[in-house]
């Protein structure tokens, strides 16, 4: 009896050390930005995995990583099997909610943000989101009810202070915008707020001053893929599409969405044909 617990708990402790190999190389694989590899790892971790919540987790992941290949669809069912394993991960509808918002499906967006705040009522992110498709949909007022209310239990809140910055850049109160951001950087000189700014200077056509922003956004934090999408909409305007172009590959390869890059397919693709 002794001999077959031991070798019962041999095989558990070896399992568990090839799960944890799986997970280790999943993860790197997406700090990588692979998303080729993490799409691969994270199938086989959510296929064999017997814990609801663990499950759940990998579809995300795996979602994650089909999102950012490209392939919609896949991501849909991805992020679908995990709602089923898990009906209350609020990361589930967050992505769902996002997926939609950039289909163009707002009401359907709308749907999955409203549920995933009933799981968890002051979630920041969800009412991110809910005031971004509130601003697509024209609902400005909306939108600034949503962000005024995550600095009611979340006053730090970075994304919240740059989302009424971008609200009133959008509803051409450039100046405004710029003041927000100005005061934003004196306290906080992070990537975020510097390519934010840019993108005002953009819209303010300053484009010195715009690249030299985005330039320093850059330099804080190499990875984060939106400042290379505001250097390439500097470069577009300024007559270099090739080097507007390499920045929209560096941002693809960075995890951002060829969906969400008009100015790629019209602009870039093209030239290589």
């Amino acid at each position: 009896m002794k001999t077959k617990l031991f070798f019962l708990g041999a095989a558990l402790f070896s399992m568990t050390c090839i799960d944890a190999q799986d997970k280790k190389l999943a993860e790197e694989c997406m700090r990588k930005n692979d998303y080729v590899c993490a799409e691969k790892q994270y199938q086989i971790l959510a296929d064999k995995e017997l814990i609801q919540k663990f499950k759940s987790d990998y579809y995300v992941h795996l979602g994650t990583a089909q999102r950012r290949l490209g392939k919609t669809s896949a991501a849909f069912k991805s992020f679908e099997s995990a709602l089923i394993t898990n009906p209350l991960s609020v990361s589930v509808y967050e992505n769902l909610a996002a997926l939609h918002n950039t289909k163009g499906s707002r009401p359907k967006a709308l749907e999955y943000i409203n549920s995933g705040l009933k799981v968890e009522e002051q979630n920041a992110n969800l009412y991110l989101l809910r005031s971004k498709v509130y601003d697509n949909m024209g609902k400005k007022d909306l939108a600034l009810k949503d962000l005024n209310y995550i600095l009611t239990f979340a006053p730090d809140n970075l994304f919240a202070k740059t989302g009424l910055a971008t609200l009133k850049r959008r509803s051409g109160d450039l100046e405004g915008s710029l003041a927000d951001y100005n005061k934003l950087l004196a306290e906080r000189p992070e990537s975020l707020l510097y390519n934010g700014r840019a993108e005002v200077y953009v819209q303010m056509k300053k484009y010195k001053e715009a690249l030299a922003d985005v330039n320093k956004s850059i330099s804080i934090d190499s990875k984060f893929s939106q400042s290379y999408v505001t250097k390439a909409a500097i470069l577009f305007e300024t007559a270099k599409p090739k080097e507007a172009c390499e920045n929209l590959d560096k941002a693809i390869a960075l995890g951002h969405e060829k969906s969400l890059l008009p100015d790629y397919a019209v602009k870039c693709i093209k030239k290589t044909q």
